[in-house]
């Protein structure tokens, strides 16, 4: 009966030190698991109002984000270095930089030279040239198409879904109150990482980029591009660089008259809800590089908000 109860004991000894030994691999793999999770997608953060060469931006969170535009790229400079949100920056890996968006959250990006478009994950910030709406990293420049021309008219849309999910794994508290968003953020387990196939595209290198007819057969250019780019039908677009928006017309012409000298000034109207505005465009202008031109020549003229604008 002793040895009996000498060998229970060293049971119930072992048993309790294997569930002690479970319990310290159960926490060792979830504090491993939240720290890959922060590392692959950093802190949540939104940050206060600043400003670049004269230039003030004001980050907001933004979950009904749609603009088009020029994007740009940046990689090896940038290759391992930090994050605005404490990311680690890498070039081929498929994220992006904006300038005001929350961090990290999800676009949809396409380029609209071609009608590649994929997903990518904003985690840092900039670009701080006038006239770009986007930064994307090598790899996504490559897939999307513009790696050699360097930069490309796009369509950046916020995915609200899959940006929450990002949001809610990086930290965010709180319901959610941006406009086009839903009001309280889900529960998720856990957000699927991108997968990213190295394949020899087709990319138009210095030549002029394709127009939407001479895409076809479309069949065919989907077959050769990874899973990670979708193929989307895009219209021809045109490059404007936009000196103001007024809810008066009479203000919308005087300023047309002031840009008299620049010979293609125009106003086009819009609306944006139930508010009417009044547009002054200066194009359409060619090329990017003219943009720019065009962008320095009507900042200088003191018209400090204007942008380039792609329609």
């Amino acid at each position: 009966m002793r040895a009996a109860a000498v060998m229970a004991a060293t049971g119930l000894l072992s048993a309790c030190s294997e569930t002690q030994l479970a319990f310290h691999m159960t926490k060792k793999i979830e504090e491993a698991t939240a720290n890959s999770a922060s590392a692959t997608h950093g802190n949540y953060k939104i940050g206060d109002p600043y400003q670049v060469e004269g230039v003030w931006y004001t980050p907001r969170e933004d979950f009904a984000y749609d603009e088009s535009g020029i994007a740009s790229w940046y990689g090896p400079g940038f290759h391992s270095k930090r994050t605005a949100n404490g990311d680690t920056y890498d070039q081929n890996a498929l994220t992006a930089a904006h300038p005001t968006l929350q961090m990290p959250s999800k676009v949809q990006v396409t380029n609209l030279e071609n009608g590649r478009s994929i997903a990518l994950v904003v985690n840092d910030r900039g670009p701080y040239k006038r006239g770009r709406i986007l930064d994307v990293s090598r790899r996504a420049a490559q897939l999307l198409g513009f790696d050699g021309n360097g930069t490309a008219r796009v369509r950046v849309r916020v995915l609200p879904n899959e940006s929450l999910q990002l949001a809610a794994l990086a930290g965010r508290k709180g319901p959610v109150i941006a406009q086009g968003a839903p009001r309280v953020a889900p529960e998720v387990p856990a957000v699927p990482r991108e997968q990213v196939t190295v394949a020899a595209l087709a990319p138009p290198g210095g030549s002029p980029a394709p127009t939407p007819a001479s895409v076809a057969p479309r069949a065919a250019v989907a077959a050769s591009l990874p899973p990670s780019v979708v193929l989307e039908r895009v219209k021809p677009t045109s490059i404007f660089v936009q000196a103001g928006a007024f809810v008066q017309q009479a203000n919308a012409e005087r300023l047309k008259a002031r840009l008299a000298s620049f010979g293609s000034a125009q106003i086009s109207e819009y609306k944006q809800g139930n508010q009417h505005f009044y547009r002054v465009r200066v194009g359409p202008l060619a090329t990017v590089e003219e943009a720019d031109r065009t962008l320095g020549r009507v900042v200088g003229f003191g018209q400090t908000d204007a942008r380039v604008v792609v329609d």
